[in-house]
C-alpha cells in the first residue's frame, strides 16, 4: 500500500512540476531575438538613462523624478505596462550626472502621434541655455517630429534629430536629419528614397530611434526596426570623426522644447499632445542589428 501510495504522489508532482514548467512565461524559457531576452539587454553596458513611464515620470536607473510637468498622466495601454500621455504637456527634470556629456549617442522612444498642420512635436531633448535666464528653443540633442507641415489628416510623419555641437569657440555646430516622405526625382537621383512612415493618427504606436556616431560624423533615423533617414544628409563633416560635444549645463526635457521651461517661446513652440513609453538613453551608437531587436523586444512586451 505504501508503494502505490509513494508511487500516486510522485505521479502527481511529476504532472505538476511539468504543468508549470510549461505554462511558465520566463524570458529565459522564450526565444532569444538577436541574443537578448529582454530590451534591457540591448546595449546594456551604455545604458545612461531609462524612463519606463510605467505610472510616473522617474527616471529608472538615477532613480530622479520630474522636477516640474503639467498635462501629462499616465495611462494603460502602453508598449509594456503604462505610458506616458501628453495634452499639451511635458516632464522636466533636474540634472542628470550620466547626461552631461556623451560622444555618441543613441535615443529610442516609443510614440503615438498626429500631424497637426501648425506646431512641431519634441519628444526628447537635452536643454542648452542660451543665457540664465533663457534657454535656447534646441537643446544639445532633440529628437523631434515636424508634425506642423502637414494637416492632422495625413499620416505620413516626417521624424527628426537635431544637434547643436558645441565649437571650439563657444559657437554652435547645428546638424539634423529627417525621412524624405515624397522626394522629387532630382533628390531620388542624388540618393535619397521614400519614407512615408505613415505612423501619424492611426491610433497605433511606432518605434522610433536616433543615433550619432562620432567616428564619421554621422546620425540616423530608424522606425520600427528600420532606418528610415534620407541617404544625403546622413554622413556629415565630409565623413570626418565629429563628436557630440554639450553646452552645459543641460538638463532632459521630455515633451516641450527649453524656451517653453523658460517662458520664452515662440508661438510655434507648444508641449506635445501625444504619448511616448519606454524612452532610453544610450552613449553609443547602436547597430541596426540592435536596433532591429530592440524594436521586436518590446513590441512583445520584453
Amino acid at each position: 500500500m505504501k508503494t502505490i501510495k509513494f508511487f500516486l504522489y510522485f505521479l502527481v508532482m511529476a504532472f505538476t512540476l511539468s504543468f508549470v514548467s510549461s505554462c511558465g512565461d520566463d524570458e529565459e524559457d522564450l526565444p532569444a531575438i538577436g541574443g537578448y531576452n529582454n530590451a534591457d539587454e540591448v546595449g546594456a553596458s551604455s545604458l545612461l538613462a531609462y524612463w519606463p513611464m510605467d505610472g510616473n515620470g522617474t527616471e529608472s536607473i538615477s532613480n530622479t523624478p520630474s522636477s516640474s510637468s503639467t498635462g501629462v498622466s499616465f495611462v494603460d495601454g502602453g508598449v509594456k505596462g503604462k505610458a506616458a500621455s501628453f495634452a499639451e504637456g511635458y516632464l522636466a527634470y533636474p540634472s542628470i550626472a550620466a547626461l552631461t556629456s556623451m560622444s555618441d549617442a543613441t535615443v529610442s522612444m516609443w510614440i503615438k502621434i498626429s500631424n497637426n498642420g501648425s506646431t512641431p512635436s519634441m519628444f526628447f531633448q537635452m536643454t542648452r541655455e542660451d543665457s540664465e535666464t533663457a534657454y535656447a528653443w534646441a537643446g544639445n540633442i532633440n529628437v523631434m517630429a515636424e508634425t506642423g507641415w502637414r494637416a492632422a489628416t495625413n499620416d505620413s510623419v516626417t521624424v527628426k534629430g537635431y544637434v547643436q555641437i558645441k565649437k571650439d569657440d563657444g559657437g554652435v555646430n547645428g546638424q539634423d536629419i529627417i525621412n524624405s516622405i515624397n522626394p522629387n526625382a532630382a533628390a531620388l537621383e542624388a540618393g535619397s528614397f521614400a519614407a512615408p512612415n505613415k505612423i501619424g493618427g492611426t491610433g497605433e504606436w511606432a518605434h522610433l530611434v536616433w543615433t550619432w556616431d562620432s567616428t564619421k560624423g554621422a546620425h540616423y533615423l530608424y522606425v520600427n526596426g528600420v532606418k528610415i533617414s534620407d541617404p544625403r544628409w546622413e554622413v556629415r563633416n565630409g565623413g570626418d570623426p565629429l563628436a557630440l560635444n554639450f553646452f552645459t549645463p543641460t538638463t532632459p526635457l521630455i515633451g516641450t522644447f527649453g524656451s517653453v521651461i523658460k517662458g520664452t517661446p515662440d508661438s510655434w513652440q507648444k508641449s506635445l499632445t501625444g504619448e511616448i513609453d519606454e524612452l532610453r538613453v544610450w552613449n553609443k551608437t547602436l547597430s541596426s542589428a540592435d536596433i532591429n531587436s530592440l524594436y521586436e523586444l518590446e513590441k512583445a512586451g520584453r
